[in-house]
């Protein structure tokens, strides 16, 4: 595989419709929102997604969900401790951590593009990797309306005593509708340490096509979280001129109509605009 040779920026445009994107646990798992109502989703959260797909393509994922679990590893130290890769570097206080973290990436495609800090409780060496995928926290063009509704249980999850009557009130919490911008980047100097590919990158980019596949929940239902349109500039060396902000800021997204509030993608304008020697991007439209 050949190392990265071309910095990457790339933009991504989602939709959410009668949907929860990211739901917050300090606010009753509410749709994430700021303080002037417009919508986020963390970047773990989008990391998260990018894991869950990289595992759907049969890479070797680090960072697993529970309900993903695919090597019977219950932890992370676990994964770590049962790496045949890594037992060969790990030995104590005398690790050599270049070669534990050379090895690490090796194994795992999500620690070679995201980066993971190896540092278990009683272990007397830590283990840091960075990585050169980074991705931005998205946020909503426009303000959303968050929806809720008050549910029911119809079955007992106790009995006896312990048990509540089959009416236990409950909540549900929904975006109307949300058009988010997913920015990021991919760098060749930690793409070097990492040894990050081209072709790595390649399946990063179908990760983001793909995002919302296998991906259903309650919060979530199928239909209801879309990629509409992924934007990959591609430079012709590995430190453009073009720095990744002036990249990011040639898109432009507008509501057609601010007196009216957007229930769809086609309620906004997309436009690029041409950055005077950098790079043209590759537009994949999914609408």
């Amino acid at each position: 595989m050949s190392i990265l040779a071309n910095k990457i920026d790339f933009a991504l445009i989602i939709s959410a419709t009668n949907a929860n994107p990211n739901g917050d646990p300090l606010n009753g798992n509410r749709p994430r929102e700021n303080f002037d109502g417009y919508g986020e989703i963390s970047d773990v959260c989008i990391k998260r997604k990018i894991r869950n797909r990289l595992q759907d393509m049969g890479e070797k994922v680090f960072v697993q969900s529970d309900d993903r679990c695919d090597d019977g590893c219950d932890s992370l130290r676990s994964r770590a401790a049962n790496s045949e890769a890594l037992k060969k570097f790990s030995s104590g206080k005398n690790t050599n951590r270049d070669e534990y973290a050379n090895a690490a990436c090796a194994e795992w495609i999500d620690v070679r593009s995201f980066g993971q800090v190896f540092a278990f409780k009683g272990d007397s060496v830590s283990v840091g990797v960075r990585g050169p995928v980074s991705v931005h926290q998205a946020v909503s063009l426009s303000p959303v309306d968050i929806v809720s509704m008050q549910i029911t249980k119809s079955v007992n999850s106790e009995g006896g005593k312990e048990g509540k009557s089959s009416d236990t009130m409950g909540m549900k919490h929904r975006v109307e509708f949300g058009l988010y911008l997913v920015k990021g980047s991919i760098n060749c100097q930690l793409a070097e340490k990492t040894g990050f590919s081209d072709e790595d990158a390649e399946k990063i980019k179908q990760a983001l096509l793909t995002l919302f596949e296998n991906d259903s929940s309650s919060a979530r239902p199928d239909g209801s979280m879309e990629v509409c349109r992924l934007y990959w500039w591609k430079h012709n060396c590995k430190m453009p001129a073009v720095s990744t902000a002036k990249v990011h800021r040639s898109l432009k997204i507008k509501e057609n109509d601010p007196q009216k509030k957007p229930l769809s993608f086609e309620d906004y304008t997309v436009t690029l605009d041409e950055i005077p020697g950098g790079p043209v991007p590759e537009i994949y439209d999914l609408r």
